[in-house]
């Protein structure tokens, strides 16, 4: 896959990315907003990571670390491009950094209907854990 770059994403890049995720991502979130993204590339500048091909955005991948967990969201592959190696791509560039970083663990937020994200997440090692339910509090500030 020496034709596709994963790089982090820079402030020009909010835009595209949140029109990007329109079309390639599955469901919705309360952060995706140009101030959500803005958000996260100031604070962590390396957390987004995008894979993209002859100067296309093709893929993304959000890799955050809080110094204690490393989390996955927003893994997405235009669905022209998917089957090709940029997931695994994105997945194996969000490891690294969070190898560097020193995480132990990565774990990916993934909706139950999106049978084809657990195959995608299966096939790159993870597994669910039935034991865990994620629980929300929508913060109003």
């Amino acid at each position: 896959m020496t034709d596709v770059r994963i790089r982090p994403a820079g402030p020009e890049d909010l835009d595209p990315v949140l029109a990007f995720w329109k079309t390639a991502a599955e469901g919705t979130s309360i952060s995706n907003d140009r101030d959500g993204v803005e958000r996260l590339v100031a604070r962590d500048p390396e957390a987004l990571l995008l894979a993209e091909r002859g100067g296309e955005l093709v893929g993304t991948v959000i890799a955050g670390f809080d110094g204690w967990r490393c989390h996955l969201y927003r893994l997405a592959v235009h669905p022209d491009h998917r089957r090709r190696g940029i997931g695994t791509a994105l997945l194996a560039a969000a490891d690294d950094r969070f190898v560097r970083l020193g995480g132990r663990r990565g774990d990916a937020m993934v909706l139950v209907r999106n049978e084809r994200a657990q195959h995608a997440w299966r096939a790159a090692g993870y597994e669910p854990q039935e034991q865990w339910r994620r629980w929300v509090k929508h913060l109003t500030g």
